[in-house]
């Protein structure tokens, strides 16, 4: 009997969630894929059926979460207005209290650098492609049109910078001031009311 129309894709979809947690959770080199495929209750016979090596697939993740405008992981009491300016919309969700507390449902862009930095290059122009896309989205709002590239790099490298330093400190009160910190500073640079 035939799978159902539509059933590759959700099973592909199921294992890209399923990385996506595990790489938040563990990291990239501390993942297997045999624990992505338990965890996304298959076996891992099917995984080079979908992906030619977890280095893909980890591409995949990454493309999902800036460049996916139906990416369903969105954080608890974050909402995005497509209508308004999308750049202070971005620095609030990104560096917001929901974001800070969901690590498995947070931008791979926070829980991975260190891998990355040491990974193959599909890995690399994975993350350089979503940080990138980062950048383009902030960078339709900010006020100054002659600085506006520079600013939008500066701002994605605060936001994601302020999560990883806030999420490293034993502190809560001081993780708690440098995610706000961060993101009055992300805000201030772009030109927004902070």
């Amino acid at each position: 009997m035939p799978y159902p129309e539509g059933h590759r894709e959700q099973v592909r979809d199921k294992i890209i969630d399923s990385a996506r947690r595990l790489f938040n959770k563990n990291g990239f080199e501390g993942v297997s894929v045999d624990a992505i495929m338990a965890h996304a209750g298959l076996t891992r016979g099917g995984f080079y059926s979908y992906f030619s090596s977890k280095s893909e697939l980890y591409g995949e993740v990454m493309r999902c979460f800036f460049t996916d405008p139906d990416w369903p992981h969105r954080w608890e009491g974050v909402h995005f207005d497509h209508r308004s300016d999308a750049g202070p919309q971005v620095v609030r969700a990104y560096l917001s209290k929901g974001h800070f507390d969901d690590v498995e449902n947070s931008c791979p862009l926070i829980a991975l650098p260190n891998d990355v930095a040491r990974a193959d290059e599909t890995v690399k122009a994975a993350f350089e492609t979503v940080f990138r896309a980062m950048i383009a989205l902030i960078g339709r709002d900010i006020k100054s049109k002659r600085a506006r590239e520079k600013a939008a790099m500066a701002i994605a490298a605060l936001c994601i910078g302020g999560m990883v330093v806030s999420r490293s400190v034993n502190s809560p009160e001081l993780g708690e001031q440098l995610r706000k910190a961060a993101m009055k500073a992300a805000l201030e640079l772009g030109g927004w009311a902070a």
